[in-house]
């Protein structure tokens, strides 16, 4: 018997769309990781890997394997600006092999630019607004689709890091922002 996939997975035409906004939110924060780590190119890697998945010239197959190689990549930034927007590249190469990446992308670069400016109070939800600038139509109603943080164990959605502390509260804040 075929193994039902996880609804936070998404099919391989809405991965590809969310892979697009995934790489656009990591994008706007790999400045904090470069301006630390200037010659190390796994975290600009994964966001070009991202965007060629959208493109249809890589397979989620692949890029399964290569997934973690930008989260090794946040182990050489020195500040948690520059970990988290790591992280978020490889969340958005992560979208390959599973859609629900998308919303740990946009996260971790919420966490980028908070942590890049702690004095402005405000910096989360105007990358927030900024994200959803960038939010196809396409991308928003394939992550309508995705289950609401925290209510299905199968994938990162479940009741692991992304749902917890300022990340969990960020996806919470754009899943809510879909629903509306």
């Amino acid at each position: 018997m075929p193994k039902t996939p996880s609804p936070q997975s998404l099919s391989g035409l809405d991965r590809r769309t969310v892979a697009v906004w995934a790489a656009d939110c990591a994008e706007r924060t790999l400045s904090l990781f470069e301006q630390e780590v200037p010659d190390d190119p796994r975290a600009r890697e994964a966001i070009a890997r991202a965007r060629a998945f959208s493109r249809g010239e890589l397979s989620a197959a692949g890029e399964i394997t290569r997934r973690f190689v930008a989260g090794r990549a946040a182990a050489s930034a020195s500040t948690p600006a520059g970990v988290a927007a790591a992280r978020s590249a490889a969340q958005a190469a992560g979208v390959a092999h599973m859609g629900a990446h998308a919303l740990g992308a946009a996260a971790y670069a919420v966490a980028a630019v908070s942590a890049s400016r702690p004095e402005d109070a405000a910096a989360a939800e105007h990358e927030i607004d900024a994200q959803f600038e960038l939010l196809s139509t396409e991308a928003a109603s394939a992550l309508r689709r995705l289950p609401l943080l925290g209510s299905n164990s199968a994938g990162p959605l479940g009741a692991g890091l992304l749902a917890s502390g300022v990340l969990g509260s960020t996806i919470r804040e754009i899943q809510s922002r879909l629903l509306v």
